[in-house]
Formats: structure tokens, sequence, C-alpha cells
């Protein structure tokens, strides 16, 4: 019998207990059966929303999975970013998401050119120490049923062959690849300012440019009137300061 199997017959075995208890205690059966059928409703629809949560997280490892695995085959932009948005869904979702979700985002956002987004995702992983699953003492009850589900994938591979190659195809990329990705996101971001940076001029070209803006209709006009750069006064001018100059030696 598989684990899905001794579950359910765990689960009918206690209902069967609280249904004979409460008719030892002289409930009606008609009010044990309404309860019975109002709770059973209740449960199957917290299980699967939850399920429905744990679900996206796994969903999103086989997309993940699937763009990163094949470098050769053609992505469009929008579907990668259309995968970073349902891992940042994920990302946001939980108070404590497990590592690789960390490792998955940094590389799509690696292969997708922002390598911003990408060192903030790796070097979580390669320099927190929080990304090792051994120091996740305390866990939030998503990481628990998360946990718990892919511990019943890892016993039972063939119930989910999918979910599970892509886990181990991830798993292995981030133990092997996680520091190189991060080191190639951080030379790529160096290298962005040295690109985007112009050329610096000369510092005569400066002073050059400087003096040229600086020289206003003001100062032009004031510089031609300077010695050597006046015209010639006017000849009556002329006369009248020989007249004088003549009077003044009589």
């Amino acid at each position: 019998m598989g684990t899905k199997g001794r579950e359910a017959t765990q689960r009918i075995l206690a209902i069967i207990v609280i249904i004979a208890m409460l008719g030892v205690m002289g409930i009606p059966p008609s009010v044990i059966i309404f309860f019975t059928v109002i709770t059973y409703f209740i449960y199957r629809a917290v299980q699967r929303s939850e399920h429905q949560e744990t679900g996206r997280i796994f969903e999103f490892f086989i997309s993940a999975n699937d763009i990163l695995r094949d470098e050769e085959r053609r992505w469009y932009g929008f579907e990668i970013m259309e995968v970073i948005e349902r891992g940042e869904r994920v990302l946001h979702s939980m108070t404590d998401p497990p590592p690789l979700v960390y490792y998955a985002l940094g590389a799509l956002y690696n292969h997708a050119g922002d390598h911003q987004a990408a060192v903030e995702h790796l070097s979580y992983v390669v320099e927190n120490d929080l990304s090792d699953e051994r120091h996740r003492l305390t866990p939030s009850p998503e990481l628990s049923r998360y946990v718990h589900i892919l511990r019943k994938l890892e016993r039972e591979p063939s119930e989910a062959p999918m979910t599970m190659a892509a886990i181990r195809s991830l798993d292995r990329a981030r133990r092997q690849r996680a520091a190189t990705l991060l080191a190639e996101s951080r030379e790529r971001l160096e290298a962005i300012p040295a690109l985007a940076q112009p050329a610096q001029p000369s510092p005569s070209a400066v002073i050059e440019r400087v003096s040229s803006q600086a020289e206003t209709p003001a100062r032009r006009s004031q510089t031609s009137r300077r010695p050597g750069a006046n015209p010639p006064p006017p000849i009556a001018e002329v006369l009248r300061d020989v007249y004088e100059e003549e009077k003044k030696t009589a």
C-alpha cells in the first residue's frame, strides 16, 4: 500500500472513532452526520488550498528547469519573465521560502540579463548561512508542508517524475554553478559603468570651452574698445587738438 493509501486509511479510522464516541455520548445520529459532512467539506477546502499553494512551488521548479537546462532552445523574453513572476510570487508568499527558489530565480535573472537581480538572489544562495537547509530549525507551516510533500515524492518519485527530475537538476546546478553565475553577474555589473562612462576631455579643452562660454556680448564689446583695437578718431578732433597745441606754444 502506498503512502497516500495509508494516510487515507488513517483518516477514515479516525473519523469512525470520533463518530462512535459521539454516538456513545447520546448525540442524535442526524446531528452527527450533519457535522461530519460539514467538517469533511471544510477539511477538503483547506487541504485543497494548501496543496495549491505548495503545488505552485513545484510548478515553478519545472518551468525554471525547462528554461535553464536547454540553453540551445530559443525562449522568448516574455516567457522567461512569466516564469520569473511566478517565482517572485512564491518567494513573497512564504516567510522562509526554500533556498532552491532563490537559486532558480537568480539563474533566470542571469539568463534574462538582469544582473542586478541575479546578484541579489544568488548572493543569498552562495554567501548567506540561511541558504543552508540545516540552519532552518523553526519552519513556517508553508515550509513544513513543502518539505512533507517533497519527502513523499523522494520516497516515491514515480508519483511525480517530472517534478523530481526538475528538483534534482536544479539542486545539481545550484551546487555546481551558483558561485560561477554570481561571479559572472558581478563582472557584468562592474563592466556596465565603464562602458557607459564617456571619455574625459583634456584639461586644455575644458579651459578653452569654459573661456568661450564665458565670453558674453558685453565682454566682447569691452574687448573691442581696448587700445590697439579702436578705429581712428574723427578728423575734426585731430584738427582741434593740433590747433590747441599751436595756441599753447604761441
